[in-house]
């Protein structure tokens, strides 16, 4: 199968569209990556099961590169706490690693878009409707954050999301301001990424080439048009996002993903 026109159309639409809801709530356009790229891979003749699985190994490759760009101007804007990237981070990177490399093989592609619609879910329930945090409540001290990145980075790898859906709820619930819980989930995607990629690689080293430029579960032509459109949007996003106010950016946050939720459960009721 040659790239035709309209697919390189659709995927820098959806590039462009992703890079500026990763910078606007910082969560490295994953979400709505995997039920596009999994509808535009399946519609091109590859069985539903393993377009899920490669739509979140690309969907998960591209937040390399939205990453850097939405972290340089939530950086700009003194947004990113890196003391708790530097803490967060290797928890992130063994459990990214142990999902992409491990669990991801072994689980169907239905089960995947079961998981990550009822995750998504969840989690828009929580943004939506969360209570305000107890004052007295805090983040946990350097070995607990790594292993709460351990959880985030896990379940990032087999939903193939930046992990924001499961940090930015956290940091808040913490008292973590809510625009710095958006600028360092941000920039918490480039480690789970890196990790998820190189597993995804390794787990489907043997698939057959269902698409030209696959490898292992990553089609690399899709990852690089998409990331060519969404680092130019990417800081766009961060740009409004630092215009709205948090009640405004927790809506936004929580609607989307409601949608995103619905899309693969239904993918997954589907089957």
């Amino acid at each position: 199968m040659n790239l035709e026109w309209w697919l390189v159309a659709e995927l820098l639409l959806l590039g462009a569209a992703t890079g500026f809801l990763a910078g606007l709530l910082g969560i490295g356009g994953g979400m709505l990556l995997v039920p596009f790229m999994t509808l535009i891979v399946s519609a091109r003749g590859v069985d539903t099961a393993v377009a899920v699985k490669i739509a979140i190994a690309t969907s998960m490759a591209t937040i390399l590169f939205t990453s850097l760009s939405s972290v340089r101007a939530h950086h700009a804007r003194g947004a990113v706490r890196w003391d708790l990237v530097r803490s967060i981070a290797p928890g992130l990177v063994i459990g990214g690693l142990l999902a992409g490399a491990g669990v991801f093989a072994l689980v169907s592609g239905r089960w995947l878009a079961l998981v990550f619609g009822v995750f998504v879910a969840l989690t828009a329930t929580q943004m939506l409707f969360a209570r305000t945090p107890r004052p007295t409540r805090t983040l946990p001290g350097p070995a607990g954050r790594s292993a709460v990145g351990g959880a985030i980075g896990f379940i990032s790898g087999l939903v193939g999301a930046g992990g924001a859906f499961l940090s930015v709820p956290w940091m808040t619930r913490c008292n973590v301001p809510m625009h710095h819980a958006v600028g360092t989930a941000a920039a918490l995607g480039f480690p789970i990424a890196a990790a998820n990629t190189v597993g995804y690689v390794i787990a489907g080293w043997s698939l057959p080439p269902t698409l030209p430029g696959l490898v292992g579960y990553l089609f690399v032509p899709a990852l690089l048009i998409v990331a060519l459109a969404s680092v130019t949007t990417a800081p766009l996003g961060a740009r409004v996002a630092h215009a709205l106010d948090v009640r405004q950016l927790r809506r936004v946050f929580a609607l989307l993903l409601y949608a995103l939720a619905a899309y693969m459960l239904l993918q997954a009721w589907r089957g």
